[in-house]
């Protein structure tokens, strides 16, 4: 598949929690039950054609979104079901798991205490974490904070090792260090500043330099400087050990192996933290998003060192370029857009911001790898995701 001639964006398979290429299985039976049932279409509205699609089409058991104007009214839609076996419709702006939206998160609260003064872009991570980064090849003195958050730094990613069996973490509880651990094990995935390489490892790291400089738990900086302020209502981090949801939201699913999906809904969620933690809505990552790139929640001068990016090897999306835990994507009309997404355990989200202030969100209640174990159509099912994103700006 040409995926410069069929699609914006190639494939994400590591935003958010990496997902082995061995956990793919192929898609059950009963989705069609699902599938029979998913919202009609208008024919003027792509991003409700999209959302159907993906469920009749492509078999993610459910589909939401929510899609906000410039003049800040917000529309939302739904496919599908929420529980399989059931007709339960699939809730508006229900909450899900955000996974590696989380880095726009994390990334903005490091950017808040570089205007604060208490954190250098440009210091090595032994700053603030004197003697921590301790690895095979490399150390603490030669990676900047930058360089975490552009991922640039060339640390392996600690989900390599920790997430080989996706129904073996489900009740995993693992620590931020001990995470940390796993990565340090590993040899540096490429000599720090010559390339880019997307890991996980970096926000965590991230995440224990914002915990070091402020004296508290990343979830509650989280909290207090963002979602608090921007009213956020269903966006939380799950404290220690919880692993259900506190609103309204559908189910989850991921695949065994029969073929068959599970309800995968609830788990530890410890395996994301300051990478990849966050529960939210649609309508909420809409707001997030659009006070970040109005410039709410940090300087200017901070706002564009977010935006300054670098090119990406291996591009997801053709013309994609990582920022400071923000993305690039030029859309198939023309201009561009700004975000994240992210995959995690039975959720895969993709979103993002024009300058203008129009914002999407886009959530399926599966992992592409979860309905099929063809290494191409899974990636076309990733795509399909990725073209809904790209359809609700420029249909």
């Amino acid at each position: 598949m040409d995926d410069e001639k069929k699609s914006p964006r190639r494939t994400r398979t590591i935003v958010g929690l990496s997902i082995a290429a061995a956990l793919v299985v192929s898609v059950i039976s009963n989705l069609a039950w699902a599938s029979a049932h998913a919202e009609s279409a208008g024919p003027k509205d792509p991003v409700q054609s999209s959302l159907t699609e993906l469920v009749n089409d492509d078999g993610f058991p459910g589909a939401l979104a929510a899609v906000t104007s410039a003049n800040g009214k917000t529309r939302d839609y739904v496919a599908g079901v929420a529980e399989l076996g059931t007709k339960k419709k699939v809730p508006k702006n229900g909450e899900v798991r955000i996974a590696s939206n989380t880095k726009m998160f994390t990334a903005t609260v490091v950017l808040q205490l570089v205007d604060e003064g208490l954190v250098d872009l440009d210091a090595p991570i032994d700053t603030y974490l004197p003697g921590l980064v301790r690895g095979v090849d490399y150390s603490g003195t030669d990676i900047t904070v930058r360089q975490l958050l552009n991922h640039s730094s060339g640390l392996p990613d600690y989900l390599a090792t920790v997430l080989t069996d996706m129904w073996a973490t489900v009740d995993l509880y693992i620590s931020p260090r001990d995470a940390l651990d796993h990565a340090l094990a590993q040899p540096l995935a490429f000599p720090t500043g010559t390339s880019v390489g997307y890991s996980n490892t970096n926000f965590l790291i991230a995440g224990l330099i914002i915990e070091a400089v402020t004296d508290r738990p990343i979830g509650e900086q989280i909290t207090e400087r963002i979602i608090d302020p921007l009213g956020l209502e269903h966006t939380y981090f799950p404290n220690p050990g919880e692993r259900t949801f506190r609103g309204e939201h559908p189910h989850a699913y991921h695949s065994v192996a029969d073929g068959s999906l599970k309800d995968i809904t609830n788990i530890d969620p410890s395996l994301g933290w300051a990478a990849g933690q966050l529960i939210s809505t649609p309508r909420d990552v809409n707001a997030f998003m659009i006070a970040l790139v109005d410039g709410q929640l940090m300087s200017a001068g901070s706002l564009a060192e977010m935006q300054a990016t670098i090119p990406i090897p291996d591009e997801f999306w053709a013309g994609e370029q990582y920022g400071l835990g923000l993305v690039s994507y030029p859309l198939s009309c023309g201009g561009v857009v700004w975000g994240h997404g992210g995959d995690i355990q039975g959720f895969e989200t993709r979103n993002a911001v024009s300058e203008d202030g129009r914002a999407v969100t886009i959530a399926v209640t599966a992992l592409p790898s979860a309905l099929d174990t063809d290494p191409e159509k899974m990636t076309e099912k990733a795509v399909h995701v990725n073209e809904a994103l790209d359809a609700a700006f420029c249909e």
